[in-house]
């Protein structure tokens, strides 16, 4: 696909430890308005929310329920257990459509609790679930860290189906994508070749304490 995707980030730890970081791509040309609330979200730009009063980012949240050979679920930052969080809009929103189907592992979808109730809570596929279609809006799919859903999907549950280790998203945030071929042709010249990706490498800063 040419165009531009929105691509965002969880990085993940397991009980702690780091489990390294799941890439999203969000498919905004098909539900522009449910990816700029996953988006936002990642990057915590909208500030506090009006109905939680917390802050409107999912850096801190865990993985409260994790079903295997179903889903991993998550994205409730105000209460943390499925029954907190909101979206950038103001608590929830309308099911923006049902035109991408739940038939493989890997999808990223909105938790509700019925019909038009979106608010910040998402569950990632581990299974084709025709089930949810038409009920939860597919809005976009795991393009990196397949491995680490893996992992939290296979962690040991209370009868909550919550982890017993707590599965964190530690740091999340938006992937800006590198420039086009032809401007970089332009600007060779006023840039340092010797410098090719600092742009916009989030892992710059794992170093420096």
């Amino acid at each position: 696909k040419m165009e531009y995707e929105a691509r965002c980030f969880f990085d993940v730890e397991v009980g702690g430890l780091p489990m390294g970081r799941i890439v999203f791509e969000l498919f905004s040309d098909v539900c522009s308005k449910t990816c700029e609330n996953f988006r936002a979200l990642c990057t915590g730009e909208k500030g506090i929310g009006k109905t939680t009063s917390k802050p409107l980012h999912y850096k801190g949240i865990i993985f409260h329920r994790v079903v295997k050979d179903f889903m991993i679920q998550g994205g409730d930052f105000s209460v943390g257990n499925g029954t907190g969080g909101e979206s950038i809009y103001g608590g929830t929103f309308a099911d923006e459509n049902f035109d991408v189907k739940h038939d493989k592992p890997f999808l990223l979808s909105m938790a509700n609790r019925g019909k038009d109730t979106n608010g910040s809570q998402f569950f990632i596929t581990t299974q084709p679930a025709p089930h949810l279609d038409g009920v939860h809006v597919v809005f976009g799919h795991v393009l990196s860290g397949q491995e680490v859903v893996s992992h939290i999907e296979g962690l040991p549950v209370d009868r909550m189906c919550r982890p017993l280790q707590d599965a964190k998203v530690t740091n999340c945030g938006e992937l800006v994508p590198k420039m086009k071929n032809r401007d970089k042709k332009v600007k060779k010249k006023a840039v340092s070749s010797s410098y090719p990706t600092n742009k916009n490498h989030t892992l710059l800063d794992l170093g420096s304490e």
